[in-house]
């Protein structure tokens, strides 16, 4: 009896080892990302997870997770992509509406993009924004042949179809001024920190 139970044990270690790596997950200051997520075309690959942090104080607001068909570390590369892409931001911290709405459109700003005919297509994102709780998730999933679908803990409440609007969105984290150095890097595949 003893002998079959350690065969039973191997058995059934061998068969955690070969549970497909689309279950793993990454881990950024307690928040866990799936190593895959949907995408339009299939399945997209987490390049890397980077996290917000706002003020002098270095107040950590959110970790985002960026999912593309594959990795790259080349962040004009990535803009430049007409593929689905998805980024994924999970609260860490409270943040009232305004302060989000003030926080995209300075980014729009700094995006390095030229954002002067999208004034109509950012207003729609932000009139999106409610006030999150640590813990909530804002979501944006592009789709180059439907435009970027913005989710609020899950749920779909609006798409923006300007083609231009997927790069400059992008640009906010990728860009040359993006919130934080280290937010940008992470999400290139560095280490989140």
């Amino acid at each position: 009896m003893k002998g079959m139970m350690s065969w039973k044990t191997l058995i059934l270690g061998i068969g955690l080892l070969l549970i497909p790596t689309a279950t793993l997950a990454s881990t950024c200051d307690g928040v866990q990302f799936k190593d895959t997520a949907p995408g339009a075309n299939g399945d997209l690959v987490l390049n890397g997870l980077g996290l917000r942090k706002a003020t002098i104080f270095k107040v950590k607001v959110n970790v985002a997770g960026l999912y593309l068909p594959e990795k790259s570390g080349d962040a004009q590369k990535i803009l430049d992509m007409k593929d689905p892409w998805r980024l994924e931001l999970r609260f860490v911290h409270d943040v009232d509406a305004s302060d989000m709405k003030e926080a995209f459109q300075d980014g729009f700003k700094k995006s390095g993009v030229d954002v002067s005919t999208l004034k109509h297509e950012i207003e729609s994102l932000v009139g999106m924004f409610v006030d999150f709780k640590e813990g909530q998730t804002l979501s944006f999933a592009n789709n180059p042949a439907d435009g970027v679908a913005v989710e609020l803990n899950g749920d779909t409440t609006g798409t923006i179809k300007e083609a231009n609007f997927a790069k400059a969105l992008l640009a906010i984290w990728l860009g040359p001024n993006p919130p934080n150095d280290e937010l940008k890097s992470g999400l290139l595949g560095g280490t989140c920190d």
